[in-house]
């Protein structure tokens, strides 16, 4: 379906991601993108240029804009927004305009000499890479907001490279063309495949044929599973055109090409996320538990993966592709937005023990200063989020349900307007529950098919069907629930589907790797909070329910923090290597803010929820580290530091009373032992970050009250609706769905032992 028929609900992640990009979209600057074209051009350049890739001096520079370009043409479709309209066209006018100076059709922000080395086969960085970007970005901005001078554009662009290649075989030979091709080329074959389907053009088809690639696509044809050395983000693209070359021609070795690959790659070389690469090449097939480490999945490959899988659903109606998309766009997509943060995304999807978003070798980009090929691939794929939610039939009106996201369709050729509410997953309730109502429009009258996907990840027991209230039968787990009738606006379909935790091995056939497993709820995979310990026990059952418990939502209201004023600064209690100590105020998100969260648990159980610092004064309570579910702060004697131990070897040390400040201040409390009388967690006086905390008895020295007085605020860090308490063989683990994560140092895989 159409990005212009589809809408998301405003309050899913999904649309919070999608606004996200929007704003970052709207943030940056008609001149400053466009500044290197322009002074290629030979025209005048107001302001400056971008930094990062899309710095003056980087050879990559105007790959971004391509990606601009396409991602803006597809958040217009999505939402039509009329200033982003505005300044997607200022974008195509300038650019025209440098096209026109320059006279021969070239179009790029770096001169043409950077073709002259790529053809005599010299060192230069993927120049049709950044030519594959500004035409399908053109291409984008002609399909989706009907710009027909860019459609101009291209095709002037597109006389100027077949000139340019005809002259490398002429001159030279085809082998020179195909050497050259080692060079990371984009999509090249994949737009000008899309260009031939609009202007039938021959010479658009003969062009398209040679950007393909045939030493890597001669291997997919002839089924050969040797894509291991291969750099990933350069050879997938190459299989989307082959998928297009189908498409344009119906030449079925590139629809089998296109399937070979796909298996391939999911077979030998994906992760749990659904992405792919290590540094971003292929490893060996089946030996992906040598490969954890910060550099794993390039976020354009599972951009790029996602195309592969959407094509094949189109053509096949397969289960296993729809899957696969659900689960990369949930776990490889969602997770490189930092947040509600505008233009903060990630270049890798790290699955290191330990590591983290924040601590792969690129870590988070900045707004202006990074445009890696992953920010531009980024853009587009959240700017699309309401893509491949549904696919229609229209010779037989059918429509096809295979994402389960929040939003509305207008599907015309079955001439209903359909919303699609999905209720929050959260872990307390193992159910994924779907709504479906519908506005038929005025004088329908034929009768439609809906087909819901039932996720292979699900089980028939406990999945019930209703349309009115009337019972349908559920089918099999892998299949579609399809229902024929007369749609009308009192018409209410519904799914309950039951999520339930699983485990799914790495994918490595070394008999010594077979405990590396991640876990998973449905499609979200589930991280572990971690600094490196990854050895989970399974329990003595047959179900992971024996050993991984839901986190209740009302713990949420029991989150707390503990800061005090000291110099200039504001520090909070927090717990560091099972100690406690006082650190500076951590931006939100990160490790140090998990570490300066706690639970308080209430000795009297029918306290349950902290409504207000009133509410808590005078109660007996035991503080538990967010990141430590499980264990407890402990008093180790008077004057001696507090330490972090298990629940279960609690000896009565771990009971605090809560009273008002002893500084008198409103809204502070005071943290009294339940062992000792008049004796207190205290800072100290004048501190710095690091200081050790201890017990201390109320004395007459200056500062003392001060010191043993907090500010209790709302926990630094909440839990997510889907978390999990695990047993590990030291410490238990908090378990989140990783695209929630940000900064927090996790786990992906663990291993998980009898």
């Amino acid at each position: 379906m159409s990005l212009h028929n589809v809408r998301l609900d405003p309050g899913s992640i999904h649309w919070q991601a999608q606004h996200t990009n929007l704003e970052y979209l709207l943030m940056l600057d008609v001149n400053k993108l466009v500044w290197s074209f322009r002074k290629t051009a030979g025209l005048s350049r107001p302001g400056k240029a971008y930094g990062g890739w899309e710095a003056p001096d980087s050879e990559l520079r105007g790959h971004f804009v391509g990606h601009y370009l396409s991602a803006s043409a597809q958040m217009w479709a999505s939402t039509h927004n009329e200033t982003l309209k505005k300044k997607m066209s200022a974008v195509v006018s300038a650019l025209s305009a440098c096209q026109m100076k320059m006279g021969t059709g070239y179009l790029s922000a770096f001169p043409s000499e950077l073709f002259d080395r790529f053809e005599a086969i010299k060192p230069v960085w993927a120049p049709y890479y950044t030519i594959h970007k500004i035409l399908a970005g053109l291409l984008d901005q002609y399909t989706l907001a009907d710009n027909s001078q860019a459609l101009k554009m291209v095709k002037w662009m597109v006389d100027y490279f077949y000139n340019r290649v005809r002259n490398v075989i002429t001159n030279y030979s085809v082998e020179r063309h195909y050497l050259s091709l080692n060079e990371e080329t984009g999509g090249m074959n994949d737009v000008l495949y899309k260009l031939f389907s609009i202007t039938a053009d021959p010479k658009h088809l003969v062009l398209a044929h040679l950007f393909d690639k045939p030493c890597f696509l001669g291997l997919l044809a002839v089924q050969a599973d040797d894509i291991s050395g291969f750099h990933a983000n350069t050879h997938i693209p190459v299989v989307v055109g082959a998928q297009m070359r189908y498409e344009i021609t119906g030449d079925p070795l590139y629809k089998d090409i296109g399937a070979f690959f796909m298996d391939v790659v999911n077979s030998s070389h994906s992760y749990a996320t659904g992405g792919t690469s290590v540094g971003e090449f292929w490893s060996d097939p089946k030996r992906l538990a040598s490969t954890l480490q910060t550099e794993n999945e390039e976020s354009c490959t599972t951009y790029n993966m996602l195309k592969v899988s959407r094509h094949l659903f189109r053509w096949t109606k397969e289960m296993a592709y729809a899957d696969y998309y659900e689960r990369a766009l949930t776990n490889g997509v969602l997770g490189i937005q930092r947040g509600t943060e505008p233009g903060v995304m990630i270049y890798m999807l790290p699955q290191y023990p330990g590591s983290s978003k924040a601590k792969s070798n690129h870590g988070w980009g900045t707004l202006y200063d990074s445009f890696w090929c992953c920010y531009g691939t980024g853009i587009e794929s959240f700017s699309k989020l309401g893509d491949s939610i549904y696919f229609e039939e229209r010779e037989a009106p059918g429509l096809y349900i295979i994402q389960y996201i929040s939003s509305s369709v207008d599907w015309k050729s079955g001439q209903i307007l359909l919303h699609q509410k999905v209720d929050p997953i959260v872990s307390s309730d193992p159910y994924l529950r779907v709504t479906l109502t519908f506005s038929p429009k005025k004088g329908t009258s034929q009768a439609s098919t809906l087909h819901l996907r039932i996720p292979i990840w699900t089980n028939s027991e406990g999945a019930t069907a209703t349309i009115n209230s009337q019972s349908l039968p559920p089918p099999a787990p892998g299949s579609f629930l399809s229902v024929n009738r007369k749609w009308s606006s009192s018409d209410k379909l519904t799914i309950q589907i039951p999520i339930s935790l699983r485990t799914e091995a790495i994918k490595d056939d070394r008999h010594e790797y077979a405990s590396i497993q991640a876990i998973l709820y449905g499609p979200y995979l589930l991280a572990g909070h971690t600094s490196g310990d990854w050895n989970l026990k399974s329990g003595s059952g047959n179900s992971l329910s024996d050993s991984i418990t839901p986190i209740p939502a009302s713990y949420n209201g029991q989150l707390v923090s503990f800061s005090q004023e000291s110099g200039n600064s504001t520090f909070v209690l927090a717990n560091s290597n099972y100690s406690i100590s006082m650190e500076k105020l951590p931006e939100s998100g990160t490790d140090a803010s998990l570490q300066a969260t706690f639970r308080l648990i209430f000795k009297d159980s029918s306290s349950s929820k902290l409504l207000s610092v009133k509410d808590v004064i005078g109660k007996s309570v035991m503080l538990e580290p967010f990141d430590l579910p499980g264990m407890l702060l402990v008093q180790q004697g008077k004057d001696r530091s507090f330490a972090v131990i298990n629940s279960a070897d609690d000896d009565g040390s771990s009971i605090f009373r809560v009273v008002s400040g002893l500084d008198g201040k409103d809204g502070t409390v005071s943290l009294e032992s339940g062992a000792q009388n008049g004796c207190y967690v205290y800072s100290g006086v004048d501190y710095k970050s690091g200081q050790s905390m201890k017990l201390s008895c109320k004395s007459s020295d200056t500062g003392f009250n001060q010191g043993a007085s907090f500010v209790m605020n709302k926990g630094l860090s909440q839990y997510h609706p889907i978390s999990f308490v695990a047993k590990g063989d030291n410490r238990n683990f908090l378990l989140a769905p990783l695209y929630s994560l940000r900064d927090e140092s996790y786990t992906i895989y663990f291993h998980i032992q009898p």
